[in-house]
C-alpha cells in the first residue's frame, strides 16, 4: 500500500497484539468513516487477493447456511 489507511494505527495495534506478520483491517461505519488498512511485507502482497477471495467465499457460504438452515 502506498499510503497508510485511516485506521493504520489500529491495524498496527492489532498486528502487534496478535504477533502477526500481516494484518488486513476493513472498517465499515467506524468513527473515522469506512476504510481499509493493510500492513504486510512485500512477499505477502501477492497472496492477499486469494486470501480475500477465500474469506468472501466463506462469508457467502455462511450466509447461505443462515438463510437455509438444515434442520
Amino acid at each position: 500500500m502506498s499510503e497508510p489507511g485511516k485506521y493504520d494505527d489500529l491495524c498496527s495495534e492489532v498486528r502487534k497484539k496478535a504477533g502477526a506478520k500481516v494484518c488486513l483491517l476493513i472498517v465499515i461505519g467506524g468513527n473515522k468513516g469506512s476504510g481499509f488498512s493493510a500492513q504486510m511485507p512485500g512477499f505477502a502482497a501477492e497472496d492477499v487477493p486469494n486470501i480475500l477471495r477465500d474469506v468472501a467465499n466463506q462469508i457467502e457460504r455462511d450466509k447461505r447456511g443462515l438463510e437455509h438452515p438444515h434442520g
